[in-house]
């Protein structure tokens, strides 16, 4: 067998959440009508959307471009409002898929069919038992809706009435987590942690569905299911099996690959003249525990190609070895062509967490920018890997590492990408994710990638449990901003690049047209546009709210439009000269800069010296047990030696405030100013200050100068 390193494998055949009313039907599939009386013509959706927008990504390649010209650079100044509809549900993350006259949308537990010019209702359709979410919107194709569930089922709706067809089970079995539903936080069904997170995708009359796992110990999976009947075709669990292909990179004689995470979270994207469908995975579990999963625990952090007919292996490319720091490939993989050495190359893009894209081959898996192994931070106790790939000669579209323009508080140690973080090392700060969740776009006439992205950071822990994850605190002062960049797809190069008061990482993304338009919805509650050329800005609309649903646009009687879903379930759609308003707002985030000669200091907002609730008490915990979110499968318990408890108080003035040292080591509670201190307090002591007069003090432990706290005295 090949190794985890290696960028493509021969192909070998690799065979692989639901409510109480479905437990015990270990479906496979319940079939509620077999055929569709005719077949329609078969799609083809390899061209940028046109007319249609019939994917979430505009096409199988998820390129999220537009071939429509009619809003421009010249004239998208005088774009308005065409129309908005609040839907019936709290919240969306979905892209508007527009198809044969009709608009589907997904909000909360329902589908819409709307009129796309209007905003009309056409038809709902609702689950029964209700999922909590269905996420990020839907695949029509074969005269049928395709929409995934958060109890890993997947539905298909006629196009046209909403009448159910068929419904199917990605996973093999809907048995009960009790575990789960005791938690207080979750993903996907609280009774079995396996869901669907990103839309499906249809291509040839398959249907591809993904299946995430909340990482509630559960193996992610890719299934296969015939558009017309439901049939499932074939399945792919993403950590492989004693015996599969990949099995080698992880321990022997154990049994930690069958909680081996990697789910799929975003949707595949397809090439049926290759025949092949393609998709990234997450990262492994348990999170931060290396110790128990030596190996580069494939198909984690991968990129896997698939024979779309059979679902066998075919090729993979991990940018990631032996995660431990929840690197995903979290942002939709991208299609491209590019011309090298005279000859077309049939490509592929995905983003690393780290801010690095890595372009192949699409047939094969091998570099089109070529890829070599690098040294990175070791730790054995983790069991970390010798080497992390990167693309050769390539723009990182982030800092690699934690630095002073980020105004990280005394007491913490500054820590970059890849720098594993153990017991020993309990002050670590290190970059968070770059890219996440936001889709990128391709645009073919430039050769550019349109990538969202952050730069923030985080206090990062490690726990003895392996399995636990938690850790960190308060963070007082740390600076994050985001980045809109322009890459180059035949250098991977920085082109231009914007910054945001905010990250974009995990937001509503960005799209492409011919117009020669980038647009973006942003946090602010606009929706902007940019010249996709230079990234200058263009043209901002006020919607009042959040936008985290990716744009997109369409064609109806000669006029196009461009639609976006905000977080609160709102659905804008603008069109050159529409007549509603922007939504007056009290105040509304200054215009974005370029990078290009900017005073930093005026862009880079310093948030406050903390954030988060704060609590009426005079009672302080310093060293206290905390138990995670259950991620593993139940739900542990471990001491937090390293937080105050709560970390942000208010009390009356005279009040005196006590601290309880709950840890096994000396702890202490000073103000950093020095006009107070508790004094050290052994393991299982108490030690009390009375607050005479008003003021709002920040202090530390001392003994360990990266724990923080805020007491306000009024």
């Amino acid at each position: 067998m090949q190794s985890a390193k290696d960028f493509s494998v021969q192909p070998k055949c690799f065979l692989r959440s639901g409510r109480s009313a479905l437990i015990g039907a270990l479906l496979v599939l319940v079939t509620l009508v077999p055929v569709i009386a005719a077949d329609p013509p078969q799609e083809n959706y390899s061209r940028p959307a046109a007319k249609d927008w019939p994917l979430v990504g505009g096409d199988w390649g998820n390129t999220r471009f537009s071939s429509l010209t009619q809003i421009n650079v010249d004239n998208v100044k005088s774009l308005g409002g065409a129309w908005s509809k609040k839907l019936d549900e709290v919240g969306s993350r979905a892209t508007p898929v527009v198809h044969d006259g009709l608009m589907f949308v997904t909000a909360g537990a329902h589908v819409y069919a709307l009129n796309p010019k209007s905003g009309e209702t056409v038809w709902t359709y609702a689950p029964d038992p209700a999922p909590n979410n269905l996420y990020k919107g839907v695949a029509v194709g074969g005269g049928l809706v395709y929409v995934g569930l958060s109890d890993s089922q997947v539905v298909a709706l006629k196009e046209k009435t909403g009448e159910l067809v068929w419904k199917g089970m990605v996973a093999d079995s809907v048995a009960a987590r009790p575990d789960l539903a005791k938690l207080n936080f979750y993903v996907g069904s609280p009774t079995t942690g396996k869901y669907v997170s990103g839309s499906p995708t249809y291509a040839n009359g398959i249907v591809v569905v993904g299946m995430a796992n909340g990482d509630y110990g559960i193996r992610g999976r890719v299934a296969g299911f015939d558009a017309k009947t439901g049939k499932r075709l074939w399945t792919f669990d993403t950590i492989p099996a004693p015996g599969e292909i990949g099995h080698d990179t992880w321990p022997k004689d154990t049994d930690t690959w069958q909680k081996g995470g990697a789910g799929v979270w975003m949707t595949p994207t397809v090439d049926p003249e290759l025949g092949l469908v393609y998709f990234g995975t997450g990262n492994p579990l348990p999170y931060y525990g290396g110790e128990g999963r030596a190996g580069d625990n494939l198909f984690s952090d991968t990129l896997v190609a698939l024979d779309l007919k059979t679902g066998k292996h075919r090729w993979h490319f991990q940018p990631v070895h032996h995660d431990l720091w929840e690197f995903d490939i979290a942002m939709p993989v991208m299609f491209y062509d590019v011309q090298v050495d005279g000859k077309l190359r049939k490509g592929i893009a995905a983003m690393r967490d780290d801010g690095y894209m890595f372009l192949l081959d699409r047939a094969t898996g091998k570099p089109i920018i070529p890829v070599e192994e690098r040294p990175v931070r070791q730790n054995a106790h983790n069991n970390t890997s010798p080497t992390q790939p990167y693309p050769v000669g390539a723009d990182q579209i982030v800092p690699n590492c934690i630095d002073k323009e980020m105004g990280a508080p005394a007491g913490f140690e500054l820590s970059c990408y890849f720098d594993p973080v153990d017991l020993d090392r309990p002050n670590v700060i290190m970059p968070s994710s770059a890219v996440r969740v936001a889709p990128g776009s391709f645009d073919p006439r430039l050769g550019y990638f349109y990538v969202p992205g952050g730069v923030s950071g985080g206090w990062h822990r490690r726990f003895q449990d392996p399995y636990f994850l938690g850790g960190g605190g308060p963070v007082p002062g740390l600076k994050k901003w985001g980045v809109l960049t322009a890459l180059d797809s035949k250098t991977d190069k920085i082109v231009w690049q914007k910054r945001f008061p905010n990250p974009i990482s995990g937001g509503s993304g960005v799209m492409a047209t011919a117009g020669g338009i980038l647009f973006h919805g942003e946090g602010d509650g606009n929706l902007y546009a940019y010249d996709a050329k230079t990234g200058d800005q263009l043209w901002q609309f006020q919607t009042g709210y959040s936008e985290d649903g990716p744009p997109s646009t369409y064609e109806i009687d000669g006029e196009q439009y461009v639609s976006v879903m905000e977080t609160n379930a709102t659905l804008w759609t603008f069109k050159l000269g529409g007549a509603v308003p922007p939504i007056a707002v009290a105040s509304v985030t200054p215009v974005n800069p370029t990078m290009a000669g900017v005073d930093l200091s005026k862009v880079v907002k310093a948030g406050t010296e903390f954030s988060g609730r704060v609590a009426k008490a005079d009672q302080i915990a310093i060293g206290v047990l905390v138990q995670d979110t259950g991620i593993s499968g139940d739900v542990r318990t471990e001491l937090d030696e390293y937080q105050f408890r709560p970390s942000r108080t208010k009390v009356p003035v005279g009040t005196k405030v006590t601290w309880t040292n709950g840890g096994k080591i000396p702890h202490d509670a000073t103000a950093k100013d020095g006009s107070w201190t508790t004094g050290e307090i052994p393991p299982g002591q108490t030690a009390s200050v009375t607050f005479t007069k008003p003021g709002t003090y920040t202090y530390i432990d001392k003994q360990h100068p990266f724990i923080y706290g805020e007491l306000t005295v009024e």
